[in-house]
């Protein structure tokens, strides 16, 4: 594992380990670090010049959401890819966002909608690129605005989590063809049912959207690669 992190900033003000943890969970999800790779603990340490113990600790939280196997006398790696596991993550995700998406309807405001709008050109110009880095991002943007919409400010974060092991999948998978193209239409779906205030058929278009994309990645998910 080689790895640069000598773009990273951290601020001694704050804890470490909070700010350690989003750049090692990164690392997991793009695919940086991939399935079954040691997880270096010492040499991250050493190039964000900080002790071992924030690393460890940032570490120890990763395991906690499955995404590194800590093992006591052997090396720390991240997880490999667990079809049951993936399964898993897509049903407690598709749930959670069914719901974002129906309390988002009763709330649906103009504002809303050209947020939704900005937000979906961006991906947009960014499959337009081939920035797939970029275009998941506006993905998550895009699913993350519904969920502020829907008022409940602690669902986002327990949905990041819930995704993880899908997150990991979608970075290490190459786009197919047409993909992109299709998750951009089923988010103009979603937001044409959050703009009729119908929380039933809001949610029926993210059960669309998140049943279409599940089903992409089942269709690779035992190719090589993905651990």
């Amino acid at each position: 594992m080689a790895l640069d992190l000598s773009t990273y900033r951290l601020d001694r003000s704050r804890p470490l380990r909070d700010q350690i943890y989003p750049v090692v969970r990164g690392l997991i999800l793009t695919g940086v670090i991939k399935p079954g790779e040691v997880i270096d603990e010492k040499a991250i340490a050493a190039q964000l010049h900080v002790s071992r113990t924030p690393v460890r600790e940032a570490v120890k939280r990763l395991s906690d959401e499955h995404l590194v196997d800590v093992v006591a006398q052997s090396a720390t790696r991240a997880a490999r890819m667990d079809r049951h596991e993936i399964e898993e993550s897509f049903l407690i995700r598709r749930a959670l966002e069914m719901e974002s998406a129906a309390q988002a309807a009763t709330r649906m405001g103009q504002e809303h909608a050209d947020l939704l709008h900005d937000i979906l050109s961006r991906h947009e110009r960014a499959v337009e690129r081939r920035h797939f880095i970029e275009a998941i991002a506006q993905d998550d943007a895009f699913h993350h605005a519904i969920s502020d919409i829907s008022n409940l400010p602690r669902l986002w974060g327990t949905i990041e989590i819930s995704k993880a092991q899908l997150d990991r999948c979608r970075h290490l998978m190459l786009p197919r063809a047409g993909q992109a193209e299709a998750t951009l239409e089923q988010h103009r779906e979603i937001i044409r049912a959050l703009n009729s205030h119908d929380p039933a058929k809001a949610a029926a278009a993210m059960k669309a959207h998140l049943d279409a994309a599940y089903r992409s990645t089942v269709a690779v998910l035992d190719g090589p690669g993905l651990g």
